[in-house]
């Protein structure tokens, strides 16, 4: 417990900082926008970007891991969709609700708790469960917002709108160009790497700041809201690793290695990635910003309870 408590505290330090300064009156209710704002359109696309130039594809074919990963990352997506949780809700929010039940905090806690517990020979497969979370998993989800979100009603100009949204949209357009530069075979140069590296290390502290900032918000939730939040944190940290646990050993017959990282990747909490959508898309954040909160208090107990039985 206490290695996965080294982990997880600095999560709670940054939401806690946000939580703080808010009280404090160092930051106001406006710094919540701002501070997303920076997030979504330099950090977070500089990050995911960064993450695709520097990916070799020789050394993360592994269509195992990323099938089992992809395939229960699907399932835990999906859940929110079939079981109705607060009344007809609109796509865009069905949509939240899914990242939510299927955003792990790969990118913020994968690598160093996977390093405690299995060592370096996992990295490229920790790196595998980013890219699906970011760029797949993400992307999915921005899609169904944006289609969600059009009040078009005919099909072929929808899909004119839709397309028109998502190339605009940095979160996408970033990994994919870092995915061109990546088949190219060319390299960042130094400065611009740096630069890259920089601008995307805010990404994660800045949207854990602001999401404490908007825990400091006075707001009231709902019956049907405390009951989504229970359900979310549910599918995130039992459902979606057992699937993963499942799929990996008895479907793809991985490696014990494989399988364990796998799982480990898949238990983790909530990542700030649906709170950011939820507060560019002006969607409701308040289950969104409870669900990153509870699960990753809860997970403390949930991975070490892993970690205990895989050794």
């Amino acid at each position: 417990m206490l290695s996965t408590l080294v982990v997880v505290l600095p999560v709670f330090a940054l939401i806690f900082s946000g939580w703080g300064a808010f009280k404090l009156k160092i930051l106001g209710e406006h710094a919540i926008a701002e501070l997303n704002r920076f997030v979504v359109y330099l950090a977070l696309p500089a990050l995911l970007f960064d993450i695709m130039a520097n990916t070799e594809g020789s050394e993360l074919w592994q269509p195992g891991f990323i099938a089992a990963y992809l395939l229960s990352s699907v399932i835990a997506f999906t859940l929110p969709f079939v079981i109705r949780l607060r009344g007809r809700l609109p796509l865009a929010d069905k949509a939240l609700d899914g990242l939510n039940a299927a955003y792990s905090n790969t990118g913020y806690m994968g690598i160093p708790l996977s390093l405690v517990a299995f060592g370096p020979a996992v990295l490229p497969a920790t790196t595998l469960s980013i890219i699906i979370t970011v760029c797949i998993t993400f992307a999915a989800a921005i899609i169904l917002i944006e289609t969600g979100m059009q009040t078009e009603k005919k099909p072929l100009r929808l899909v004119g709108k839709v397309s028109a949204s998502l190339i605009r949209n940095p979160l996408l357009v970033a990994p994919a160009l870092g995915a061109i530069l990546a088949f190219s075979g060319w390299s960042i140069p130094g400065p611009i790497e740096t630069f890259l590296k920089m601008l995307g290390g805010a990404a994660s502290p800045c949207a854990l700041v602001t999401l404490g900032l908007f825990l400091a918000l006075p707001r009231k939730l709902e019956r049907d809201s405390l009951n989504a939040i229970s359900f979310l944190v549910f599918v995130k940290l039992i459902v979606h690793p057992l699937a993963t646990w499942l799929l990996a050993v008895y479907v793809f017959r991985l490696p014990p290695l494989l399988a364990e990282s796998a799982t480990l990747l898949a238990a983790l909490p909530a990542g700030t990635g649906p709170f950011m959508l939820a507060e560019h898309y002006r969607r409701e954040a308040a289950v969104t910003s409870n669900v990153i909160l509870y699960s990753t208090v809860l997970s403390v107990l949930t991975l070490s309870a892993f970690l205990a039985f895989v050794r």
